[in-house]
């Protein structure tokens, strides 16, 4: 089994597992036969394994297959799996209790009102076994993205909950604590998914922007609803404030570059309900927030480049063909985690889970089928990005291909330019594995097609593909 190098991080994990001062303490393992026995202090314990120093240096040991003897074993009838996470108010707020709710009776406990601790220390989340004890114990403390990954990456938590990808600063300082670890962008889990959409008041006339519009209104380059085809009459711009995950998001997704100061007059909100709440208020206000919490405004469209119109419904937002859609994030710390802190985790992806996702408001990553019928902008647009280098024979080759086929929901996004998969596409991969393994696809057959985008000679661009696919 793995395990954490380094006296430092093995300190912290310590730290995590045993409330309070945890010296190492001499144990004796043994296994069920008695024809082996292993001596050494007691390192950690996570509710599964052992973690001892021994003679033969640091072990793991599988706690199923041995009886502990010595001052150092815990009691494994009370043990108690701690998680501390910080990140997104919303989500911490929201989505989390919701989940660890459904993991909770999954599992045969019971969550339990949140207790507060002291001031600016987070909200304790129990999850209590049918005779009252405890049985895991989650330290939610409630913020930003940034202050999400601030905590993940000093070890004041284990987990991050954030509405963005780590910046390169931030990775930097990943890589500097733990070189021998998987990067930051290797430990994450994306649990849900959301759209930054633009949105007005109900009566607003205006249906849709393209990310240029949008992009200059942000900027205060367009100030005057007459120049997004509305009325005359002076555009009142709503965003979230820039230390928000959200905001942060929309600048990389829009400008590709952190928030520049908002244009003069911008309204700063730090709820994206606010946010749309005071937007539907207004009938000349345009604002920036998330899907999952518009409530009485109206969203519009975005307009790509070849003026095809697409809006951020479920399967737009789960195909990753809406272009602002916000993956929720949960970063993990470059330490071993409980036992059943891991099962939780483990669950997250579970046909329950992804309900429960759904029901707060966000988008699933269940599997679904869509006939080619209802993927007309997506070849839309590619007909009307083919140059002259595409013959409409290649066209009417990709339509006979697909056409009898259903597209899944898994879509697979790679870095510009080249085979490298981003966070939610390696979520999506391995969805699509786990229902290929549990049969969901037998008598079927799978056709993976690979597509770049149009920038560059076609060769190139047919050799990208066929590498992606």
């Amino acid at each position: 089994m793995p395990f954490v190098p380094g006296a430092a991080r093995l300190a912290a994990l310590v730290v995590l597992m045993f409330p309070g001062p945890a010296p190492a303490q001499d144990v004796e393992l043994r296994s069920l036969d008695g024809s082996v026995t292993l001596e050494g202090d007691l390192l950690a314990y996570d509710g599964a394994y052992y973690r001892l120093d021994t003679v033969y240096g640091p072990l793991t040991v599988a706690a199923e297959g041995v009886a502990c003897a010595g001052p150092g074993c815990p009691d494994l009838t009370t043990f108690v799996a701690e998680a501390r996470i910080a990140g997104e108010v919303t989500l911490a707020e929201g989505l989390l209790p919701a989940l660890l709710a459904g993991f909770a009776a999954d599992r045969g406990l019971t969550l339990a009102p949140p207790t507060q601790r002291a001031e600016g220390e987070g909200l304790d989340h129990a999850l209590l076994r049918q005779d009252g004890t405890v049985a895991a114990r989650f330290t939610v403390t409630p913020g930003t993205s940034d202050t999400g990954f601030l905590a993940l990456l000093n070890g004041d938590s284990d987990l991050a909950l954030t509405l963005r990808p780590p910046t390169e600063a931030e990775r930097r300082a990943d890589r500097a604590a733990a070189p021998e670890d998987p990067p930051l962008g290797r430990r994450v889990r994306v649990i849900g998914l959301d759209a930054l959409v633009p949105v007005v008041a109900p009566q607003n006339p205006v249906d849709a922007l393209s990310l240029p519009e949008l992009a200059a209104v942000a900027a205060g380059e367009i100030v005057n609803w007459q120049d997004l085809g509305g009325p005359d009459a002076p555009i009142a711009l709503h965003l979230m404030a820039p230390e928000m995950g959200l905001a942060q998001a929309f600048a990389a997704e829009m400008l590709g570059a952190e928030m520049a100061d908002p244009a003069p007059g911008t309204r700063l909100h730090d709820s994206a309900a606010a946010l749309s709440a005071a937007v539907a208020r207004d009938a000349y206000a345009l604002g920036v927030t998330v899907q999952s919490a518009r409530g009485a405004a109206r969203s519009l469209a975005l307009a790509g480049g070849c003026g095809i119109s697409q809006a951020a419904d479920a399967d737009a937002v789960k195909a990753e063909d809406y272009p602002l859609t916000a993956p929720v994030y949960l970063y993990l710390a470059p330490r071993r985690l409980p036992q059943l802190v891991r099962d939780f985790l483990g669950w997250t992806e579970t046909e329950a889970a992804e309900r429960i996702v759904a029901g707060a408001g966000y988008v699933d990553q269940r599997l679904t089928r869509m006939p080619l019928s209802r993927q007309g902008v997506r070849l839309a647009n590619a007909v009307a990005a083919a140059g002259p280098e595409v013959p409409l024979s290649e066209l009417q080759r990709l339509v006979a291909t697909l056409g009898r086929a259903e597209r899944l929901s898994a879509t697979f996004r790679f870095a510009e330019g080249s085979v490298e998969l981003d966070a939610p596409s390696r979520a999506a991969v391995a969805r699509l594995a786990a229902a290929i393994e549990r049969g969901a696809f037998d008598g079927r057959r799978l056709v993976f097609a690979g597509f770049s985008d149009g920038a560059g000679p076609a060769a190139v661009n047919l050799r990208l593909s066929l590498r992606r696919a």
